[in-house]
């Protein structure tokens, strides 16, 4: 009886494992239509006549981008939407800059593991296990750090000189949420009875989070 339970256990794992990522593609190519109003996984299709060199090039990471956010960081990212021709590749890319003193703040990829390379600089990085434990390393030019997928994780630049990484994905779309903005600025808004027993804090200071957090209006 135990065989057969660790059988059906192992059996369980290696369907998992062979789901667990954007699945293997059953041709060449198929290229994004994002146009198409037919909604799937993924993107359907684009007819294979109309495909172009273009559907897989992206000059979007060759240089840094301009910084301009209250956290002095920017991520430009190279995925499905970007490059249409990642549909079903189950791969994307990313560059992040920072300024000095620069945050990408604490947020998850719900679709995929992200691992970084540093460009330039030096950053602190961490991510937060579910049983709340930081594993957390200072990572400098040439240098790797993963993140598994889901976990809350983060980067920060504590030198006084500019640095960028560029992150990788097992995912053609990872998605991305921020933890500060998810639960201050969704629409629409999660009650503040919420959020005042969660963090412990009056409506006062909710209040001013989301207006320090709002999109700032043009």
């Amino acid at each position: 009886m135990e065989s057969k339970a660790l059988a059906c256990l192992l059996i369980f794992a290696a369907i998992y494992n062979a789901f667990a990522y954007d699945p293997d593609s059953l041709q060449d190519l198929c290229v994004a239509n994002t146009s198409s109003s037919i909604k799937v996984n993924g993107f359907v299709c684009k007819a294979e006549a109309n495909v172009t060199s273009a559907d897989f090039f992206f000059a979007g990471l060759a240089k840094p981008g301009k910084v301009n956010s209250s956290v002095g960081s920017l991520v430009t990212g190279a995925n499905v939407e970007k490059i249409p021709g990642l549909n079903t590749l189950g791969i994307s890319l990313a560059r992040i800059d920072f300024e000095p003193d620069g945050l990408n703040p604490p947020h998850t990829h719900p679709r995929a593991t992200e691992i970084i390379y540093v460009l330039e600089g030096e950053l602190d990085v961490g991510f937060i296990t579910t049983a709340n434990k930081l594993i957390s390393q200072t990572v400098k030019q040439g240098e790797i750090f993963v993140f598994p997928r889901a976990l809350v994780h983060f980067q920060k630049n504590n030198g006084k000189k500019s640095a960028s990484v560029i992150s990788a994905f097992n995912g053609q779309l990872p998605g991305t949420q921020s933890i500060a903005l998810t639960l201050f600025t969704a629409t629409p808004e999660v009650p503040d009875n919420v959020l005042t027993k969660a963090f412990q804090i009056g409506t006062k200071e909710v209040d001013k989070i989301k207006s320090k957090l709002a999109p700032k209006k043009t």
